[in-house]
């Protein structure tokens, strides 16, 4: 593994974009539900808008404008995203080995509630390289770009901050890591980064280095 000044006791994934490339998924499954309240949102938009935020993001969003969505609103975004998820997910090609060969304690914080990652470890066969060590924006009350999610995660792990590395996919993961004093590794290796300069995106929110493909991973740059 690249040598890191400290060196780090834990190494934290995002979930969506990083182990399972469902963020192209997300949009579009988002975009559907909210056309069913009359709100138009194209795939890009939700890109720029709502990558690596929470629902709770896109609440806020749209009460914001004035907009109140419908109280059937996350119940059916997680209908549309599981029956998108069963036919279309898939990890991120190497990740599987990636897992497998880390000599370091890893785990998970995401803007995905509980169960959505759950469900997306579950369908792509990387549930049990994580087990339990699942944290989500559900525990914390401010969900990225703050800190707490990191935070929140590397205490439970028994490791202090600046002895964790971060890898994400988005500009507002990169922000909470920095803000929470880790190191961050971009990884602009998921599709929705086709046609997008993720290497210049995720370098200009603060990463300490950006990779595209996780055969790089473990290697020195």
């Amino acid at each position: 593994m690249r040598t890191l000044t400290p060196a780090p006791e834990l190494i934290i994934f995002d979930c969506d974009g990083v182990l399972v490339d469902s963020e192209l998924l997300s949009c579009q499954s988002l975009a559907d539900v909210l056309a069913l309240s009359g709100i138009e949102l194209g795939v890009e938009q939700a890109l720029e808008l709502f990558l690596g935020r929470s629902t709770k993001a896109v609440l806020q969003h749209y009460r914001d404008l004035g907009r109140e969505l419908p109280d059937t609103f996350l119940a059916d975004l997680k209908q549309k995203l599981r029956q998108t998820f069963a036919s279309a997910l898939q990890p991120i090609a190497g990740i599987a080995t990636v897992l497998a060969e880390l000599q370091l304690p890893f785990c998970v914080a995401s803007s995905s509630d509980l169960d959505r990652v759950r469900f997306s470890l579950e369908m792509t066969g990387l549930a049990a390289y994580f087990g339990d060590r699942l944290y989500s924006a559900e525990m914390v009350v401010r969900g990225k770009p703050a800190p707490d999610l990191f935070l929140y995660a590397a205490e439970k792990m028994g490791v202090r901050p600046a002895r964790a590395l971060v890898i994400e996919d988005s500009v507002s993961g990169v922000q909470a890591a920095k803000a929470a004093g880790m190191t961050v590794w971009g990884f602009a290796g998921g599709s929705h980064y086709q046609g997008r300069d993720g290497r210049a995106i995720l370098q200009s929110a603060g990463a300490d280095r950006v990779f595209e493909r996780m055969q790089d991973f473990g290697k020195d740059r």
